[in-house]
């Protein structure tokens, strides 16, 4: 929290707490707890924190409701809506007593939060928390004066603001935070016209601002990734405006300063709220003021803080290794205490962070690589239909700080030991990736075989009929890229699952893009033949199917390119391996360990 109240934004607001003693409210094991005055003193360091900074704090109070009772076998809820994710925990109906107390509760931990030195609280309607459970006629379907219409569903929320109002002082702000969209229509959630009433609703009850919000956890939509274009929820926030009087805040995907900077100038938007943009790059609000903003680490929006959250781990960010570790010594950057002539090879992911890192620590560091340009796997990583061009901007924030760092950029060029041996460096890297081998078992030369990087990367042509060999990220992204264009189709995979190295959070939307562009996928299948015509498989069950292509494409499996380590060995006084190089992972994994070497030489 002392990095985030550093980060020059003029509101922050504190992580969700829950407000009842028998937590039926916890919705994650590290959620802070709000229930007693026992918790005001460690509470009000964090506000000190941001109050010393000079910006307005808010605490936000949370009860997970649909999602709560995580360390209970049951969860509360205003009907026992049966739950569609199977993780979750069977729903009890709260009883009018139970929604009284839960109001109370609510705002005790409100008058605990202004004790504690905060300005303001906020409560929270959107992902299926309690709030929006009372809200969305999806899972009130009460019958008593907390159920049926808008105005008695939102009744709970009302009165929610106006008891707390009541116990804080109308001096002190009050959020709430509500859904501009539901997107649960595949259950009977609320239409957009109705969120809006809720938002008017909560104006009347002395709600203070509006953050808009998108979405609940079991939306079959997604509502924050890559996918979806970075503006793509602002017409909620127009709607919005027109319908309340008071502030709007909104951010949901809305990470780009540029486009908040001209919704905030035209009275599209009240407030900018910045989330995972900020995980990924805590000087975001400085940069952009000092008009940096060329060197702002871009959050590549693949999820993976949510896909670490829905497993109760702690936060951490593909493109910001220090996040969740940053007071540990490992993780810091600090001056070299002998400075080094260090050799990077591979301009991958992992090589550049491992670069940039050391050269921030006053190393001399030069980047090697055979091909003409930087990026490694990023490049065909952008190729991904929805979204991919962020790993293009990605590239581009590594390039500016190889320039601000004086790290010497070496493309066209392939490393050998008489290379190594030549510059004599006291540190090698070995970040050369991964690599798909040229052509599969069962090819006898005939066939027109693409190898995936030559696709992705070079374009390379195919026909109109395709067979993509490997059902991983590559062969899912080459696969919805060539559909794209109306191309005809399959992958055969030989796993019994496609997508095994896809992080959680993303991998229904490559299920959504297969069903989208109706790509066929033959899981648990072994390719036994390829001819001029085709490609012959062997599924599970043993039987035969030919497949008819013009071209097949060899997208996996991946392996690791790792002759330099053994050629390197007696080359340098230090030699490690990074990333793809050690074994074919994700984009996470190769940063994290560049980073790792890099705070280390």
């Amino acid at each position: 929290m002392e990095v985030i109240s550093r980060t020059g934004c003029a509101i922050i607001t504190n992580q969700g707490a829950y407000p009842d003693r028998k937590a039926e409210g916890k919705a994650y094991l590290r959620q802070l707890a709000l229930y007693d005055d026992k918790y005001i003193p460690s509470l009000a360091r964090v506000a000190e924190m941001i109050n010393r900074q000079g910006a307005i704090s808010i605490q936000q109070i949370l009860h997970g409701g649909r999602y709560g009772g995580i360390e209970l076998d049951y969860c509360i809820q205003p009907s026992s809506v049966k739950q569609t994710l199977k993780h979750f925990r069977p729903p009890r109906e709260m009883t009018k007593a139970e929604i009284k107390e839960c109001i109370r509760e609510h705002a005790q931990a409100a008058r605990r939060s202004i004790e504690a030195g905060f300005h303001g609280v906020e409560i929270t309607s959107f992902m299926g928390y309690l709030l929006s459970d009372f809200n969305s006629n999806f899972t009130n379907q009460r019958t008593d004066e907390y159920g049926g219409s808008v105005e008695n569903r939102g009744r709970f929320m009302v009165e929610l603001i106006e008891t707390i109002k009541e116990t804080i002082g109308d001096d002190r702000p009050v959020i709430v935070r509500l859904n501009g969209v539901e997107l649960m229509d595949e259950v009977g959630g609320n239409t957009p016209e109705e969120c809006l009433e809720f938002m008017k609703m909560a104006e009347r009850a002395g709600a203070d601002c509006i953050s808009l919000v998108v979405g609940w956890h079991e939306s079959r939509t997604g509502a924050l990734g890559r996918d979806l274009p970075t503006d793509h929820w602002l017409h909620l926030a127009e709607a919005a405006k027109r319908a309340v009087n008071i502030p709007v805040a909104f951010g949901p995907r809305f990470g780009d300063p540029s486009l908040a900077e001209k919704a905030a100038g035209e009275g599209i938007i009240d407030f900018w709220e910045v989330c995972r943009p900020l995980l990924a790059d805590p000087e975001l609000v400085h940069k952009i003021r000092e008009e940096r903003t060329r060197e702002i680490r871009p959050c590549v929006g693949g999820l993976l803080c949510l896909s670490r959250m829905f497993r109760n781990l702690p936060y951490i960010c593909a493109v910001n290794p220090q996040l969740g570790h940053e007071y540990e010594p490992a993780y810091q950057i600090e001056p070299a205490v002998a400075k080094k002539k260090v050799m990077v090879i591979g301009a991958g992911p992992g090589g550049l962070e491992c670069a940039i890192t050391a050269a921030k620590r006053g190393h001399q560091v030069a980047i090697y690589d055979k091909k003409a340009k930087a990026g490694g796997q990023l490049i065909s990583a952008s190729r991904e239909v929805g979204g991919g061009e962020i790993f293009l901007k990605l590239v581009e924030y590594y390039q500016t700080q190889i320039e601000k760092f004086h790290v010497t950029l070496k493309l066209n060029t392939e490393v050998t030991p008489k290379l190594c041996e030549a510059e004599s460096p006291d540190v090698v890297v070995v970040a050369t990736g991964a690599e798909i081998p040229s052509r599969p078992n069962g090819i006898d030369g005939k066939a027109k075989v693409v190898n995936a990087f030559d696709l992705l990367e070079k374009g390379a042509e195919t026909g109109k009929k395709i067979v993509i060999l490997g059902g991983d990220r590559m062969g899912l992204v080459a696969a919805e890229a060539l559909a794209e264009q109306g191309k005809e189709v399959v992958v055969v995979e030989e796993g019994e699952r496609i997508g095994s190295d896809v992080i959680p959070t993303w991998k229904w939307r490559h299920d959504k893009w297969i069903k989208e562009f109706s790509i066929r996928v033959y899981a648990a299948s072994r390719v036994e033949e390829v001819t001029e015509t085709g490609v012959r498989i062997r599924n599970k069950e043993g039987g035969e199917i030919f497949i008819e292509a013009d071209t097949v494409v060899q997208a996996g499996p991946r392996k690791p390119q790792q002759e330099l380590l053994s050629l390197l060995e007696f080359s340098a006084d230090e030699v490690y391996a990074i990333g793809d190089a050690v074994r074919p992972r994700s984009v996470h994994n190769a940063i994290h360990e560049g980073f790792k070497i890099g705070v280390r030489i």
